[in-house]
């Protein structure tokens, strides 16, 4: 709309200054030139003088009062040369103002029809997007839908649902930052709601980033704390820990999920393949650790990250395998194989014995600068493999 305004704005001004240069050119054409005048009477004055019919003072009297004659035709012509500028000139502005007021005017006018039809379609909105009574929403639609509940947030304050389903809209248009910052704002109403928690959690793996897999898996963990057979929270965590490289707390969340599934589930082939896949990658020395995590201890570092190392009793100080887990409470089976290597050629099949420490670090760094809470296990044979144990993190 604004470019078919500006266009008529500069058609209209080409026209009126053709129109001007049209009228100025013949209104020249009806009137000669001051300088070429005033040059032919002059001319005639000397010839008269020459010829004796004009004696020498009439002859000067004559040439100044032809003289003024010129300067005051010229003032005049000047003066109406910049009446004719400044009317050009005004009427361009006059245009580009008018065609701005315009647009502004039905411009301002459609965004309020726009959120007036927003708002009086809310309820039958709400009940498409949310309850599928009707019609799908159209692009335009969902777009006005969520310009009507940001409406009704500002109007009436925050409301958690509102927020929600902002966040939904959002995550549904690849809009992930706006999605994770709706359902932040729902969280801090209904902090324990598990489709919030769960669609929270979807965003910030489509994000992607260690800081947003880690804030996934803490909210995914308070949905299992409540509903501990959410297929669905089961499912996220299991591609975030393979996101985050930590196969096995994403075979344990497959393995948990897998008999929840039935078989005409499209994730049951998929989830069945990735554990086969896993089978055939775990060759070699296999570490099976139950570790444990007080309530108390969880408290205090529940922001914290989980690092658990193996490093052999004999040969290089680098680790043979390193698992990064956020801090969880309770406890967690982890499992170590040479997939956890740091370096390739250094892994578990290198070591016969080797000897596991768990600590935890606030500041997510694996130098313990902070002397976070640690434990150590005694020193293991590999032999054994696989070989259990269990540790508990103290304060």
């Amino acid at each position: 709309m604004i470019w078919s305004s500006l266009l008529l704005a500069f058609a209209g001004m080409v026209l009126l200054i053709l129109a001007f240069l049209l009228l100025a050119r013949r209104r020249q054409d009806r009137v000669q030139n001051p300088l070429l005048v005033f040059e032919q009477k002059l001319q005639l004055l000397a010839q008269a003088r020459s010829q004796g019919e004009l004696a020498e003072p009439d002859f000067e009297q004559a040439a100044a009062d032809l003289k003024t004659e010129y300067l005051q035709r010229e003032q005049l012509q000047a003066v109406q040369h910049k009446t004719n500028q400044g009317w050009l000139w005004g009427t361009v502005l006059s245009v580009l103002i008018a065609s701005v007021a315009l647009y502004s005017l039905t411009g301002h006018y459609s965004q309020l029809q726009q959120w007036q039809q927003a708002k009086d379609n809310l309820p039958s909105y709400g009940e498409r997007a949310l309850l599928n009574k009707g019609e799908p929403l159209t692009e335009q639609e969902v777009q006005l839908f969520s310009l009507a509940l940001r409406s009704k947030i500002a109007a009436e304050g925050d409301d958690a649902v509102a927020w929600f389903v902002i966040g939904r809209i959002a995550l549904s248009k690849g809009m992930a930052a706006d999605a994770i910052d709706a359902f932040e704002k729902a969280l801090q109403l209904t902090p324990n709601r598990v489709n919030l928690l769960v669609s929270y959690s979807q965003a910030l793996l489509v994000q992607g980033g260690e800081e947003s897999l880690g804030k996934a898996g803490r909210a995914l963990a308070r949905v299992l704390q409540q509903e501990p057979d959410n297929t669905d929270a089961l499912s996220m965590l299991g591609m975030v820990a393979e996101e985050r490289g930590d196969l096995e707390q994403a075979r344990q969340a497959w393995t948990l999920l897998l008999p929840k599934l039935s078989q005409e589930d499209p994730r049951y082939a998929l989830i069945q393949q990735k554990l086969a896949q896993q089978d055939t990658l775990a060759s070699g020395p296999v570490i099976e650790l139950q570790l444990t995590i007080p309530d108390l201890l969880y408290q205090a570092y529940q922001n914290a990250t989980l690092f658990v190392f193996v490093k052999a009793t004999d040969g290089p100080p680098l680790p043979l395998a390193v698992k990064r887990l956020p801090a969880f409470k309770g406890e967690q089976r982890i499992r170590l194989t040479d997939q956890d290597a740091m370096q390739q050629g250094w892994a578990l099949s290198n070591a016969k014995q080797v000897q596991i420490s768990a600590r935890l670090s606030l500041s997510g760094q694996v130098l313990n600068d902070e002397k976070g809470p640690e434990v150590r296990s005694d020193v293991l044979d590999l032999a054994n493999s696989p070989l259990q144990l269990s540790l508990t993190l103290q304060p």
